[in-house]
């Protein structure tokens, strides 16, 4: 078994609000830009801010907050799709800076579902007897590869680390079975062309714009909406049926549902055709937007804030997007 003892989130100070993408782009005012993502600011790292600072400073809060001793730790982990190098590990990297013990440290490259992976890893090491104090960061910049005209991705994404620490002793609440998949077809539909060794090589960085007026080039992220949509409308309704089958578990036996924060449409979108009550469902995304893979342990951090989660409550996750991959779990409190 294992156990999530505690979890907390870092934000950067500097806010992108409505009214300063409107200013941008004026055929999107403010309630247009609410309306349709359900967000009302998002953060954004400073230019010398990078993904690691961010994860140390999400990592420390967690450990001052909880008053847990970061010598116990044996093992950390780093989910990020923007590290400091491609060599070396930016684990390792943290790990220095941390000043944690000389524990095992790798990173692992996944967006939006990578909060679920994580937790399988680091439920699977802890099974297996190789650790039994995890430190799971996730920390994305995903700002850094926007383009500044690009008004669809600058008004979703927004910049965020979490630290979670996974043990073997009993703690705020158990991690159940998993169900993960991926479809690789859709790489290239959340994609920076001009990234890693490959990228470099062969992509142009010429400026271009969308069928949707957003402007970016292969240095940027592209987003193709309309597929990812399509991909997550057909995907997660299937995702979630099976998970509840694999585990021998109904629909209404769930308490709480928290989903990747993808956007409002979308989560609507998906609740409607899951047919989850709306009650049951977790929605917040208004004051951080989409920030990736820390989308879900910032709406566990907030559930547990407004009191939501009673113990016996069943909280599923589910997180997808970029690879294409999908990943569900559940949380026994």
């Amino acid at each position: 078994m294992a156990y999530i003892h505690s979890l907390n989130y870092y934000l950067p100070k500097k806010e992108l609000t409505n009214e300063e993408l409107s200013h941008d782009f004026p055929e999107w005012n403010v309630e247009k830009i609410s309306s349709k993502t359900g967000i009302s600011k998002r953060f954004i790292a400073d230019d010398f801010e990078f993904a690691s600072d961010m994860a140390i400073k999400a990592a420390n809060k967690l450990f001052s907050k909880n008053n847990f001793d970061k010598n116990k730790i044996d093992f950390l982990i780093y989910c990020t799709q923007s590290p400091d190098y491609l060599i070396p590990t930016t684990a390792c990297i943290i790990q220095n800076k941390l000043e944690l013990k000389k524990c095992a440290a790798f990173d692992f490259n996944l967006g939006c579902s990578g909060y679920i992976y994580g937790l399988s890893i680091a439920k699977g090491f802890i099974s297996a007897g190789i650790a039994k104090n995890i430190l799971f960061i996730t920390s994305e910049t995903y700002s850094k590869f926007i383009n500044f005209r690009d008004k669809s991705n600058r008004t979703i994404f927004g910049d965020a680390a979490s630290a979670t620490i996974i043990t073997k002793e009993k703690g705020l609440c158990q991690i159940g079975d998993f169900e993960l998949g991926s479809d690789g077809s859709g790489f290239d539909k959340l994609i920076v062309k001009s990234s890693g060794v490959k990228g470099s090589i062969i992509n142009n960085e010429s400026e271009k714009s969308d069928e949707f007026g957003n402007i970016c080039s292969d240095k940027n992220l592209y987003m193709n909406g309309p597929e990812i949509f399509n991909f997550t409308g057909t995907s997660v309704p299937i995702l979630i049926s099976s998970y509840l089958s694999k585990i021998n578990i109904k629909l209404d036996q769930i308490d709480l549902f928290v989903f990747h924060q993808a956007n409002k449409f979308m989560l609507n979108y998906l609740r409607k055709k899951i047919k989850i009550p709306n009650e049951k469902f977790v929605m917040e995304i208004e004051d951080s937007g989409n920030t990736v893979s820390a989308t879900i342990p910032i709406a566990i951090c907030n559930i547990l804030k407004k009191n939501k989660v009673n113990p016996g409550s069943k909280v599923l996750l589910a997180g997808f997007g970029v690879g294409y991959s999908w990943g569900a779990t559940m949380l026994n409190f």
